[in-house]
């Protein structure tokens, strides 16, 4: 039987009552090559959508330099999946058991290629896929398999991705799994070590790490992060990582956490930034006094862009970016770009910055440059309960 499900968390997603545009008042585009984008797509980008109960479907959408979107032929795409992930030649897809692979054409149509039951390789034929990534190369395919071990732990599995095919061959599990193990991992510019966060059941935060293996299999680092010092009690640390593409430093988006009753406070989540050595081992400077603060308490996506300049938070109260200034603490760019709830976010090469929110059914477009946050043209687009984004730049 196929499972469906919301990739994007497994922590609760709380709504916001109004979309109504937030304090940063967007520019208008003024640069000539945003006034006269080229004909040619700079990406492609592909957002999972459930339009009735029982129903998925795939909105594709070529992405001009300027960022607006324009509907590929052939679009929406029937499927069965809404989970997905991207490398620069295939678009993967899950329910929660199989993982199928689509082939991408010059037009930016998909079209299934191949599946591969997921679920029916870990030791108990329990869960299955849930959140999946790739290795900085695009070669590696991995999943967070959903008590995948002895149906309450999780694991990552790894698969290799077919060149010319797409195909999905299966290369192991990870040697270590845990409850703890909870979201997609962040690799380092390296491609060596990746990095994931979790506060299990709200008892206490844990940062942990993998080495990938010339097989490019993945085995848990024994690293135990400190976290960053708080003003009382501890840190809670929402699940995932951010790092840059061309460094050895990540950050993590942290909450105040109660020392009593190990329950998050509400206050302000703020920004630490962590600094790997040769080994993987983590190390920061980061405390209460030095960490820059988001008014976003409920963190559900934080992204860096592929320079490494910029990071994006999404989350309860919208979206909000950041410049990413290596070891030393991140810096506010923007306010909120928008009150709405996202749920994730994506960029592309060309610096585009795409969040998507479910509860008000939009996909949002920025263009960033290094004074400001443009919204695209025809941003925000609707699409009826969007589940995940995958971008494919060109």
């Amino acid at each position: 039987m196929r499972r469906y499900f919301r990739v994007l968390s497994l922590f609760a997603l709380a709504t916001m009552a109004s979309s109504v545009l937030a304090a940063q008042v967007l520019s208008s585009p003024t640069d000539a090559a945003l006034e006269n984008p080229a004909a040619s797509p700079i990406a492609f980008a592909y957002v999972s959508s459930s339009p009735s109960s029982g129903a998925f479907e795939i909105d594709a959408y070529a992405v001009t330099s300027n960022g607006k979107l324009t509907t590929v032929p052939g679009s929406p795409f029937p499927t069965e999946v809404s989970g997905l992930a991207s490398s620069s030649k295939y678009l993967f897809g899950t329910n929660g058991v199989e993982i199928d692979s689509f082939s991408i054409a010059n037009d930016g149509a998909i079209a299934q290629v191949s599946s591969i039951n997921a679920q029916q390789l870990n030791q108990d034929d329990c869960g299955g896929p849930f959140d999946m990534f790739l290795d900085r190369t695009g070669a590696t395919l991995y999943d967070m398999d959903y008590i995948g071990n002895i149906c309450a732990n999780n694991p990552y599995q790894a698969f290799s991705v077919g060149g010319d095919s797409g195909d999905l061959n299966y290369i192991g599990v990870t040697n270590a799994a845990s409850p703890a193990f909870a979201t997609s991992l962040s690799f380092l510019a390296n491609n060596r070590y990746a990095y994931g966060s979790s506060c299990l059941f709200m008892t206490g935060p844990e940062i942990y790490g993998f080495q990938r293996a010339a097989d490019n299999s993945l085995t848990h680092l024994s690293i135990n992060p400190a976290m960053p010092v708080a003003p009382s009690g501890d840190y809670y640390c929402p699940g995932g990582a951010a790092a840059p593409d061309a460094a050895n430093h990540l950050v993590f988006v942290v909450t105040p956490m109660n020392g009593n009753t190990q329950q998050p406070t509400g206050g302000p989540a703020q920004i630490a930034v962590y600094t790997a050595d040769g080994s993987g081992n983590l190390t920061t400077n980061s405390t209460y006094k030095n960490m820059t603060s988001t008014p976003i308490v409920s963190v559900y996506s934080y992204t860096a862009s592929p320079s490494g300049k910029y990071l994006a938070l999404g989350g309860d109260a919208g979206l909000q970016l950041f410049h990413f200034n290596g070891a030393e603490p991140v810096t506010h760019f923007t306010g909120l770009l928008t009150s709405d709830q996202i749920n994730q976010t994506f960029w592309d090469n060309n610096d585009h910055l795409y969040a998507i929110s479910q509860p008000a059914g939009k996909l949002f477009v920025f263009t960033v440059t290094p004074t400001k946050v443009t919204e695209a043209p025809g941003s925000p687009y609707s699409i009826t309960n969007p589940q995940n984004i995958a971008v494919v730049p060109r």
